[in-house]
């Protein structure tokens, strides 16, 4: 239960930290492209600010025989610009040209001579919206005027809002797709840490359950020859026997166990070399040989792998002994055992076939798992521990190879190692 708490309150720090991220990133995206449209949109109006400015001062004339400045503005002829003189106080001296209407509205325009030869907005009662520039004319008599240029841009501004309003609006519900977003993404990553969570707890369940069982027989063989201590060693051989088995099958589990350490933490160096596979495999199986016989089972051999590759011989030897040792111990008397090899597409296959037990549907998906075993109460007579296969998975993976277990028809198992 505590558990779960813990994975939960992992799960919903982790879709927090998404969402946030995911709102991070789509409102400075949001930004970025709001503040693009809102420069770029204003670049054709400030050209033709420009343009007008130079139109206006080519109608600035000097009349030779007066010496009079004329300001012939009249001959410019763009309707989208708006054309305010003012003199040097501020005030409007061409308002007869423009309507009443229009005369009451630029009345309320703000001048500044802080603004001269620069690009700037201005506003009337906050409902039209002028982009401009103003520059100096001098008259005669050191007098000056004012000249400014200004354009209409409700039509930019609304467009702006507009897409404002539709860039938030579609960014909120990005920003609200993103916890779903956010929470599918948690629940993923969260995955492969729940798992091996869960692995983690089985597999120290697993160690104290296959460590409490030996150590309790022994504590409990210990305790009876404690309670005869002047019996001789060989009325007692037997509890002593299966005291030294279950000693045995202990330092067997720790090996393994730390040699599954060495695997997981990346430790093991391959020293690879060029090796003849027939030549290894029958060196490896022939002690077990007359091993089977003592058993009354046939171990057969069926080497055609015709090419020498790069393996870790005492790793590759391990693999076969294992694969080995797995087969003798679910086959029954006359059952037989086939080592075979062969090489394909650059690759080396080696198969070991029994006529064994066999092994359940079930079984074939969870054979590689440490600790799995299909008859524990066999497996436990035979001192097996539940961790031969997942050691010889791991020598296999270190290979770049696979391994697979089948079934062998019609009775027994197939281990399929391709390197």
């Amino acid at each position: 239960m505590k558990e779960q708490k813990i994975i939960h309150k992992q799960l919903i720090k982790n879709m927090f930290f998404n969402m946030v991220l995911f709102t991070i990133i789509f409102s400075a995206f949001s930004l970025l492209i709001f503040a693009q449209l809102n420069r770029y949109l204003y670049v054709p109006v400030d050209q033709e600010i420009k343009k007008s400015k130079s139109d206006y001062l080519k109608y600035v004339e000097v009349d030779s025989k007066d010496d009079e400045v004329i300001l012939n503005f009249d001959k410019v002829n763009n309707p989208r610009i708006t054309c305010i003189i003012r003199d040097e106080d501020g005030n409007v001296v061409n308002a007869t040209s423009f309507g009443k209407n229009l005369q009451a509205y630029i009345k309320e325009i703000n001048f500044s001579k802080k603004n001269l030869d620069q690009i700037y907005e201005v506003s009337v009662n906050s409902n039209y919206f002028y982009r401009g520039t103003c520059f100096e004319v001098e008259l005669p008599d050191d007098e000056k005027v004012y000249v400014e240029l200004l354009v209409n841009i409700n039509s930019e501004k609304e467009m702006i809002d507009n897409f404002a309003k539709t860039l938030s609006v579609g960014t909120g519900i990005v920003i609200l797709l993103s916890i779903f977003v956010s929470y599918g993404l948690a629940v993923k990553a969260m995955r492969p840490i729940v798992r091996n969570y869960k692995k983690q707890s089985e597999f120290i369940q697993n160690v104290s359950h296959e460590l409490r069982t030996p150590l309790t027989i022994i504590h409990a063989k210990q305790e009876m020859l404690l309670q005869s201590p002047n019996s001789k060693i060989i009325d007692k051989s037997e509890d002593i026997a299966l005291t030294l088995n279950e000693t045995r099958r202990l330092s067997k589990m720790i090996k393994e166990l730390m040699e599954l350490a060495r695997n997981d933490q990346e430790k093991i160096k391959l020293n690879k070399e060029k090796t003849d596979i027939n030549s290894l495999i029958e060196e490896t199986v022939l002690p077990y040989c007359d091993m089977a016989k003592l058993q009354k089972k046939e171990i057969k051999l069926k080497l055609e792998c015709k090419k020498e590759i790069k393996v870790d011989r005492n790793r590759l030897k391990q693999l076969i002994i294992i694969l080995l040792d797995n087969a003798l111990k679910y086959t029954e008397e006359n059952d037989s055992i086939e080592v075979e090899s062969y090489n394909k597409d650059d690759k080396c296959f080696i198969n070991v076939r029994d006529t064994g037990i066999g092994i359940s549907d079930e079984g074939l998906k969870r054979v590689f798992e440490r600790f799995y075993r299909e008859d524990k109460a066999r497996s436990r007579e035979t001192g097996g521990t539940g961790l031969g296969l997942p050691i010889a998975y791991t020598i296999v993976s270190l290979h770049g190879g696979s391994i697979k277990m089948g079934h062998n028809k019609p009775k027994g198992t197939v281990v399929a190692v391709r390197i």
